[in-house]
């Protein structure tokens, strides 16, 4: 079992940082880490006892868009994962190993945390942070931290709001950056089907509403309001008899609340089994992440409107009603007589995996913040910026993943229930500017913003992603890094600089990064391949890559090269994508079966040849190891695919060669 062993903090009650990081989120773990490696003299402040956030809070299925844009400490971070399970990389795992690596990355580089402490005043001296007052969780202490620099990596915003910076919540409407999927949006996504009665007693619309729905009426398409997309808890469940916990009763149990839920199970096909209720993705050992999906699910629709700029108090009360209609939804599912008993015999196979959250009966102890404070700061990143129409000038890290924003609210609509928000729109690779994570000068110079930074709703949905909170809290560390170094304000920090660590350095750790041939123009080919593009995919490496259909003919391979530029030993993956999985522009594939589960590779350098099978069948797309290879500057590598003894779609993708230490 991975023990949670945090590093105590000191008992001096007025302490001084060179840069001083709010919040043990991954973003705010990766800042710290940074620059500290930096050499600068760093502490990190985490509310909870936990660092991670939502990355060792349950969510274990990794959504990036693009693999090709997850470099540096986020790419890192993803590797520490993948060699807990003996692989190159990991996006799938389970919380309590994501929560080991964050903590390892604290004690190699010695960060201080000061754990369970909220800030409670923020203190300036004109446009500059000096110190905070922080507070802990029961009020009972209170600690002074001083420092040069603040980088605030609560997904709440919460140093941020304190110092006085520019912000906004809830959704923009259409009209205030001239977008087209901002603000009041009705989706067929997640969507109730017709005719799903809203009244408490059916057909009677003075008897009130059933619990959940709202008495509002859906407003004007695009027109703004302050209703935030929904949260939710991300949950690790198993079937594993000998590592369950059953589905237990919460203390304010009402089974009223998902009265609903029964109106949608009658009304369309049978729901028979946990996978017509919610996502389920599975992780290593036997464990899943659970999301919401469809009209009625984990999501908690409306019950975060006070979060935002709620008190303290406010937000663990609302915090304590999603936990309570979380674990209500699970154990009413497998419990109440009403629900289908082919549903409920199946729910009652799964349970909270006993080996996580540990502390806390198996329920997680992250909730799901998808959206909270925004900055307004010195560049607001926008729907324009995710779709191309903008570029900035200065970007520091990119995102990659589709425009998506979870159901805001659930009302009645032509005396039908309806849940109205849900976005979703697929992306290609995207920079995401320096600026947007400054305040305006005017405000603070020396406070960064990576977590809660500046955009609108929409272009958050894109942004707000494990992976990219991650680079952007690297980005803040090598800015605070500078900014302390040249004595100057944060807006005044080169992003040219930044890239530059970020480029030639991007572990921190002056090691040699990989080295990624992807898609490269193929020296021969033989048969009908094609060069497929596409918008987003989880499935594949970056944008592009190679793909022959062909099941008949069987005179088709692929063959590329690639010189060294350094001498060394070297381990060389061949990347598989899972195929089956993706969106092609006018591809035939219409399943796995079609898909050939080992296709022959070879690769020469030298008098040099090694033969491998590679595998297309794998749950997921992964780096295949293919061997060690002991090369010399200026050495050729050939790699040569060959598709000519099996039947169905092969692709070529992606070879990556990663220097030995």
């Amino acid at each position: 079992m991975i023990q949670c062993n945090p590093q105590k903090e000191s008992n001096k009650n007025d302490q001084e940082y060179d840069i001083v990081v709010y919040g043990g989120t991954s973003a705010g773990v990766i800042a710290a880490v940074s620059a500290k490696r930096l050499g600068k003299n760093v502490v990190l402040i985490e509310p909870t006892n936990h660092l991670g956030g939502l990355s060792s809070g349950g969510l274990g299925m990794t959504d990036f868009g693009n693999r090709k844009v997850v470099t540096g400490l986020s790419k890192d971070f993803y590797k520490r994962v993948g060699a807990y399970y003996d692989n190159f990389i990991n996006y799938r795992f389970e919380p309590k190993v994501a929560e080991r690596v964050f903590n390892d990355y604290i004690k190699e580089e010695d960060v201080p945390v000061i754990y369970s402490y909220r800030v409670k005043e923020v203190h300036k001296n004109g446009s500059e942070i000096h110190k905070l007052t922080i507070e802990s969780i029961d009020k009972s202490s209170e600690k002074v931290i001083r420092g040069k620099y603040f980088i605030d990596c609560s997904y709440e915003g919460d140093l941020m709001a304190r110092a006085g910076v520019s912000y906004t919540f809830g959704r923009e409407s259409n009209k205030k950056y001239m977008e087209q999927n901002n603000g009041v949006y009705l989706s067929i996504n997640h969507q109730f089907p017709d005719n799903i009665d809203p009244y408490n007693v059916e057909g009677d619309s003075t008897s009130g509403l059933l619990w959940g729905i709202i008495d509002d009426k859906l407003a004007p398409k695009g027109s703004g309001d302050k209703k935030i997309q929904a949260y939710c808890f991300r949950l690790c469940l198993t079937k594993d008899p000998d590592n369950l916990i059953p589905f237990y009763k919460p203390s304010n149990y009402d089974s009223s609340k998902y009265e609903l839920l029964l109106r949608v199970i009658r009304n369309g096909k049978p729901w028979d089994n946990i996978y017509d209720a919610v996502i389920v993705s599975d992780m290593p050992n036997g464990k899943t992440d659970i999301n919401n999906m469809g009209p009625f699910s984990t999501d908690y629709i409306g019950g975060n409107y006070n979060y935002p700029d709620g008190t303290y108090e406010e937000r663990d009360q609302i915090w304590k009603d999603h936990e309570e209609y979380t674990q209500g939804l699970l154990y009413f599912l497998s419990h109440d007589s009403r629900v289908p008993l082919k549903l409920r015999q199946n729910m009652q196979t799964w349970g909270y995996a006993k080996d996580e959250f540990t502390d806390n009966r198996g329920f997680p102890h992250q909730l799901y913040v998808r959206e909270a404070r925004r900055m307004i700061g010195e560049y607001v990143m926008t729907e324009h910026d995710c779709i191309g129409d903008s570029v900035a000038n200065d970007p520091i890290a990119y995102g990659a993943y589709s425009m998506d924003s979870h159901n805001c609210q659930r009302i009645v609509v032509n005396g039908m229930v309806k849940n109205e928000g849900n976005v979703q729109l697929n992306l290609q690779p995207y920079p995401i500017s320096y600026r947007a994570i400054t305040p305006k000068r005017a405000e603070i110079t020396n406070l960064l913003v990576p977590v809660a930074l500046s955009a609108s709703h929409i272009a958050y949905g894109s942004i707000r992603m494990e992976p990219v909170f991650m680079l952007l809290g690297q980005a803040a560390g090598i800015a605070a890094y500078l900014a302390l170094d040249e004595n100057k304000p944060v807006q005044e920090v080169s992003y040219q600089k930044i890239a530059d660590i970020f480029d030639q350095n991007p572990y921190l750790d002056n090691s040699n990064p990989e080295i990624i041939i992807d898609t490269p123009e193929p020296l021969q080919m033989e048969g009908d391949w094609k060069l497929q593009k596409h918008n987003w995919s989880n499935s594949a490496y970056g944008s592009n890559f190679y793909l022959n259909e062909e099941t008949e003919n069987n005179d088709r391979s692929i063959e590329i090269k690639y010189k060294v530029t350094e001498t060394g030993n070297y381990d060389i993956y061949y990347f598989c994508p899972r195929l089956f999985t993706i969106n092609y522009n006018d591809s035939k594939i219409t399943g796995k079966d079609v898909v050939p589960q080992k296709v022959p590779l070879h690769i020469e350098t030298g008098s040099i040849r090694k033969d491998f099978l590679v595998n297309f069948k794998e749950k997921a797309a992964h780096w295949q190891y293919l061997g060690e290879f002991q090369l010399n500057k200026d050495n050729e590598i050939r790699m040569f695919l060959n598709g000519n003894e099996v039947n169905g779609p092969i692709v070529f993708d992606a070879l990556m060669l990663v220097p030995k230490k």
